[in-house]
């Protein structure tokens, strides 16, 4: 039995009879405390004064709540701060200054689980993750000697999280005060576009850092005090450094010059690309500019220039998807559809159906808002709406042009969905993507933007629906026992006796307890029966 179940049995706030009924049901001694909560015997509310009072008096530690994932850590630390008269902060809210975690040694803050907040002219406010060790409170007072600590609450992990990233900006503190120098001393003007120049040092160290963690994308955003660089990591943003706001100026001026940018425009979104070489190997970086309230915002695609040449086969997809997609690929004429959300690989799919497709016997074209790899034997077209040129205009001058195959990068508006169901009737193979969350939907989705049923049941070969999903991260995988509520959601997929594992979260995988990804996909063939199906309006669960 675990330790607060226990107490809480002790203190004859439950009994034995109770914790039987529950036992009966199959549920195991981890799962206990949760399914006394949820059948509520325990509520929710009373567990949690219970545990505050428990910490209070000294019974428990803050750690305890690491082995009772179900309870809300900050509702709990919440409640606590309000009995204790503190304030809890969450720190993902606040825009902090890190400039005061600066001033003393980081591992002294990590050893006492603590954050430096604000000061004003009387007190430094700074979060501990708990609050009732009066030893780290003493330790951080020592470290600033000057001003009396107000004591504060905040999560344990979102402390650690922040000391982290202090340690990742000190990595790269010879470089900023470097760029620091070359701004007072204006030597950044007079070395010009020399590639010494500390900004530029840093800006490889950026991209290196981003692609080192298998970033898609970097994201450069101005906050009041700082300039905040993350990186898309398996689908997810985390941030990989954090900059005093003087940086952020020359750091954007230098990116939109090597993109061919106007630097003095800061009104207007401005898109562009360069190419760099990282780590020995040559990728293409696409920027893109917003306006915002504290600046721009700076967002650059990672290209992968080897990427390009992936084959279908290795792209994920099960061994029945990919004999089907390839069929599909190598029909005659009619539409060939890619569908799911952003950022689901579509655009990599499109790329590995074109590397099946190109040879020297047919002309293949793709129109592409923007153009995202250069590849061999393909005439790649870029949209440009500026000259007039959108998909619906670039896919009429293109059945101009005598191709057998056509990819077009997005079907956005029914305008190019008719013209690309046109070349698909009239001898053409056309690929594309669609945003639909299955491939039974890219039906409907078609016939809600205006294309006859008709015209779809003749076009249409198949429909591919794809989605990426993170994988455990190997290196910290480790059995667990999921709460029973995740269990009872899927219960009706489990096979006997399932094991489950979780990423516990290493320097491998930057703690997230994940490492890359893995495609899952549906592809559905266009047969005979569909086909009579479509051109009869059939409903889509029909």
């Amino acid at each position: 039995m675990d330790k607060i179940t226990e107490d809480l049995f002790k203190a004859g706030h439950i009994n034995e009879i109770q914790m039987e009924r529950i036992r009966s049901r199959g549920v195991s001694e981890e799962n206990l405390l949760e399914t006394l909560v949820k059948v509520s015997v325990v509520s929710a509310n009373f567990l949690k004064r219970f545990i505050v009072e428990q910490l209070k008096r000294g019974a428990y530690t803050i750690d305890i709540l690491d082995e009772y994932p179900f309870v809300n850590k900050q509702s709990l630390l919440m409640h606590l701060a309000e009995s204790l008269n503190l304030t809890f902060i969450d720190l993902d809210s606040r825009d902090i200054d890190y400039r005061l975690a600066e001033r003393v040694p980081l591992n002294q803050l990590q050893r006492a689980v603590a954050m430096p907040v604000a000061e004003d002219d009387l007190h430094i406010t700074v979060a501990f993750g708990d609050p009732l060790n009066i030893q780290s409170q003493e330790l951080v007072q020592r470290l600033f000697p000057r001003k009396p600590i107000t004591v504060a609450i905040a999560t344990q992990a979102q402390i650690r999280s922040y000391l982290n990233k202090i340690e990742i900006k000190d990595s790269v503190k010879g470089l900023v005060s470097e760029i620091r120098n070359e701004l007072t001393s204006n030597t950044g003007a007079a070395k010009g576009e020399e590639e010494s120049s500390a900004i530029l040092k840093l800006i490889e160290v950026i991209l290196r850092q981003s692609i080192n963690s298998r970033g898609s994308d970097i994201h450069i955003e101005p906050t009041e005090k700082n300039c905040v660089v993350r990186a898309r990591i398996d689908g997810h943003l985390q941030e990989i450094f954090i900059f005093d706001k003087d940086i952020y100026p020359p750091l954007v001026s230098r990116m939109k010059l090597l993109s061919n940018l106007d630097i003095a425009e800061k009104r207007k979104p401005q898109d562009g690309r360069f190419s760099a070489m990282v780590a020995d190997r040559e990728f293409d970086f696409r920027i893109s500019t917003l306006p915002i309230l504290t600046g721009e915002s700076i967002v650059m695609r990672i290209l992968d220039k080897s990427k390009v040449m992936i084959k279908l086969e290795d792209s994920g997809m099960s061994p029945h998807n990919y004999k089907h997609l390839v069929n599909a690929l190598h029909a005659p004429y009619g539409i060939v559809l890619v569908t799911g959300p952003t950022g689901s690989g579509k655009t990599t799919t499109l790329y590995g159906a074109l590397n099946e497709l190109r040879n020297v016997e047919e002309k293949i074209i793709t129109v592409e808002d923007p153009v995202e790899y250069r590849m061999n034997l393909v005439q790649q077209v870029q949209v440009s709406v500026k000259a007039g040129l959108d998909f619906a205009a670039a896919l009429r001058s293109i059945l101009r042009q005598d191709p057998d195959k056509i990819m077009i990068g997005e079907i956005r508006d029914q305008e190019t969905l008719r013209i690309a169901i046109q070349a698909a009737l009239t001898g053409h193979l056309v690929i594309s993507t669609l945003h639909t969350n299955d491939a039974v939907s890219a039906i409907s989705r078609m016939s809600d933007m205006g294309i006859e049923s008709y015209l779809i049941s003749g076009a249409l070969v198949a429909v591919q629906a794809q989605r990426l999903v993170r994988k455990i991260c190997s290196a910290c995988k480790e059995r667990y026992e999921p709460t029973q509520s995740i269990i009872e959601e899927v219960a009706q997929y489990l096979p006997d006796s399932p094991q489950f594992y979780r990423g516990k979260g290493c320097r491998e995988c930057n703690g997230s307890g994940f490492m890359g990804r893995e495609m899952l996909s549906e592809v559905m063939m266009i047969s005979e029966a569909i086909s009579s199906l479509i051109a009869n309006d059939a409903s889509k669960d029909e």
